[in-house]
């Protein structure tokens, strides 16, 4: 594989000794293919934070670890290489540890992984487990702070939470569907990708509430343990679509939304108010052709600012600016998209 780096800075990016990195590079074998993979992947890293490498002083490694789709991740990496710029003169370089779906041991050897080789800081997206609380501990106790990004750890060591405040993210859902939905009569579907997403579950809470509040007599059918995959999304909606005609409209916690309109569709069913989070690029397609009736979005670029920001505070880097708000929700509609997203024509 060709590249113009350093086998020492492949190795730093890829979390590995020099000597497995040139094994992988010269065919040399007694190496895994995971471990081949990893160094690839470094590679693409660097030639995406190609301008940081170049630069020289102050450098933070930090890296992202997250359980979600990969319409998720590749929205977090996104947003986070866009920002990488503006947080000089300080030089952020991040290594990438995604997984769609996986038991709590994978992510918890991942993160002893990072706490035995060393990193300025951790930003992660993970299930609210005891395992991986306890993990997050070890990671703190080597020095190494943690920031959860969109659904917190409360009960954690992480030094900070950074995303929206997801039960009024919820709350809003449940206005907006409401003011949609009017004096129509049917019941609403709530997905949610896994309960053990803490921000997940803060939003349903507090769509629930507010529905309750507002319309005591709509029920709600909830499901759940998908993953936010749209292929095990599909069946789940398509079984909940079977057993309930009565579904009319859908508030999405969790995502996989593509496969959730398929399943309406399979059915002949229309669906009258859909609301969903996150402009990720099925959500942005979806919204265009009116198929979403708004997205609850913040501004992940910002997220990973301030994400990277309170990993340089922990190492004196930068000063102290006292606890941070949470992020703001914007309701998008395909009128209102922000900068980078596609727009779309008014049509009278």
């Amino acid at each position: 594989m060709r590249h113009p780096y350093p086998i020492r800075e492949i190795a730093r990016q890829a979390g590995l000794s020099t000597a497995t990195v040139d094994r992988v590079l010269n065919d040399r074998g007694n190496v895994t293919e995971s471990t081949i993979r990893e160094v690839h992947e470094a590679i693409k890293d660097l030639d995406r934070q190609q301008s940081q490498v170049r630069l020289g002083g102050r450098t933070f490694m930090i890296d992202i670890v997250m359980q979600t789709p990969e319409r998720f991740s590749t929205a977090v990496r996104d947003a986070l290489e866009a920002e990488l710029p503006s947080l000089h003169p300080a030089l952020v370089r991040s290594r990438f540890h995604f997984r769609e779906s996986c038991p709590p041991e994978e992510l918890i050897g991942t993160l002893d992984k990072i706490a035995k080789r060393g990193t300025q800081g951790v930003i992660l997206k993970a299930p609210d487990e005891p395992e991986i609380t306890a993990a997050v501990g070890r990671l703190v106790a080597a020095g190494i702070p943690v920031v959860t990004l969109v659904t917190d750890l409360p009960h954690s060591a992480r030094l900070a939470y950074v995303g929206i405040d997801n039960r009024a993210a919820g709350a809003t859902a449940a206005y907006l569907l409401g003011q949609w939905l009017g004096k129509r009569a049917g019941n609403v579907l709530t997905t949610i990708s896994r309960g053990s997403f803490r921000g997940e579950e803060e939003r349903e809470m507090g769509f629930r509430s507010a529905m309750r509040l507002a319309d005591p007599r709509r029920s709600l059918v909830e499901v759940t343990d998908s993953d936010g995959l749209d292929a095990t999304q599909h069946d789940l909606v398509l079984e909940a679509l079977k057993r309930d005609e009565d579904i009319i409209a859908v508030y999405s916690a969790g995502g996989g939304n593509l496969a959730t309109l398929d399943a309406f569709d399979a059915l002949g069913r229309e669906c009258e108010v859909f609301i969903a989070h996150d402009l990720d690029h099925d959500n942005t397609r979806l919204l265009r052709e009116r198929r979403l009736s708004a997205v609850l979005h913040h501004d992940l670029r910002q997220d990973m600012r301030r994400a990277c920001q309170v990993i340089m505070r922990a190492h004196k880097a930068l000063p102290d600016d006292g606890p941070s708000l949470p992020s703001a929700i914007q309701v998008v509609t395909p009128f209102n998209m922000p900068p980078g997203a596609p727009t779309v024509p008014i049509v009278d």
